[in-house]
């Protein structure tokens, strides 16, 4: 099915992220993924590209200062394509971008912005804690007002650019005894006396993509570091979380695409028993099954794409686009690598990759359940 979310300048854009993951990162992915962190270098190389902080007001050296998700989502798409999931451009760019374009003050933004989208300032957020995932309301890390600073402690986990951010908004609690409303965004850099990095986590998929437990041990940053209103951190998070879970359907929607691909050609090549496996009438359905459930996943996600350029894009869409994709996505990875036989279990198979870097899709950025959760509420039950 022809598609038109996208316009001449995206499919420019489109070009120039294929030359710059050609060139820049698919020859180093292999050696990444073996250290389990990519090259500091590749995020100066995106920046000078023109890669990051594609809504960034060039005034800071972004890409434009208005809302276009399109180039977000072409990014994704082809970050997903490309194989080099390991870069977590879309986290800096998608979800870590409007905190501090939409929440900061002039001077915040000037200090953090321009190295932000040169690729100097690398970024994360840490929400998750070891007691507290889905349910950030269960948050315990606290930053309490000390003159003119405020000081934090606690610890975060599962925390994706952990290692190497030189920049992290951190939920924490500033008044605790009300819950919730008690939450705050602080943005704590690195070098901060106290702000100290655990192990780097060993996962099962996205190898190279580093993940980091963070401590906070007395640690002391400048009141001026807390971003938005204070003790509202909770709103500022349920209103960016839609953009977040619709970067998540649009890298989902993009493996299912890149795993078809790679299946159907397979299927024409592979025989067995004398003829190509994909002639066999229970493969074709299966393949042609699953074509049709990833066609129907591109409309919606891309449909969900305009709706958020719009200012349209609601809390329960988002979370509709971003369990049905994400579950997709496994059931497809899955199927593949059935259809691959013994090949799909061997490593060096792109489908084998493809299938372990998949499985995460349905926990982060709110888990299947919590996506339910949220639609089931919206229709008034």
């Amino acid at each position: 099915m022809e598609q038109h979310l996208y316009e001449p300048v995206h499919d420019e854009f489109r070009d120039l992220c294929r030359r710059f993951l050609t060139r820049e990162a698919v020859p180093h992915h292999e050696r990444w993924e073996a250290d389990g962190i990519v090259d500091r270098e590749v995020w100066r190389a995106a920046g000078a590209a023109g890669l990051l902080g594609p809504d960034v007001d060039p005034e800071y050296g972004g890409g434009g200062g208005q809302r276009d998700f399109r180039f977000n989502a072409v990014l994704d798409e082809e970050i997903v394509a490309a194989g080099c999931t390991g870069l977590g451009f879309g986290l800096h760019n998608d979800v870590v971008a409007p905190y501090l374009t939409e929440l900061t003050t002039g001077d915040q933004r000037k200090r953090w912005l321009p190295g932000f989208c040169s690729g100097d300032l690398v970024t994360a957020i840490a929400m998750s804690e070891p007691g507290a995932g889905s349910d950030l309301a269960g948050i315990r890390t606290s930053a309490v007002r000390d003159g003119d600073s405020l000081v934090l402690n606690g610890q975060k986990t599962f925390i994706t650019n952990g290692e190497m951010a030189d920049l992290v908004v951190v939920v924490a609690k500033t008044a605790p005894d009300q819950g919730a409303h008690g939450v705050s965004l602080v943005v704590v850099e690195s070098g901060t006396p106290g702000f100290s990095r655990g192990r780097r986590l060993a996962k099962v998929g996205l190898k190279a993509n580093d993940t980091a437990e963070l401590f906070f041990d007395d640690c002391r940053v400048p009141a001026e570091n807390l971003i938005g209103t204070e003790n509202h951190g909770f709103y500022h998070l349920m209103a960016n979380l839609p953009r977040e879970r619709l970067s998540i359907a649009v890298a989902a929607v993009a493996a299912c695409e890149k795993l078809l691909a790679l299946t159907i050609e397979y299927a024409r090549s592979r025989e067995a028993f004398g003829r190509p496996i994909g002639r066999f009438q229970h493969n074709r359905f299966l393949l042609a099954e699953l074509d049709t459930e990833v066609t129907i996943a591109r409309t919606f996600v891309n449909h969900c794409v305009a709706e958020f350029n719009a200012g349209r894009l609601s809390v329960t869409d988002a979370a509709k686009a971003k369990w049905w994709t994400t579950e997709l996505q496994t059931k497809v990875a899955d199927r593949c690598v059935q259809l691959h036989g013994g090949y799909g279990f061997m490593a060096e198979y792109p489908v084998a990759k493809a299938w372990l870097d998949s499985r995460v899709q349905t926990i982060y950025g709110g888990t299947t359940e919590i996506m339910k959760e949220i639609i089931g509420r919206g229709l008034g039950l």
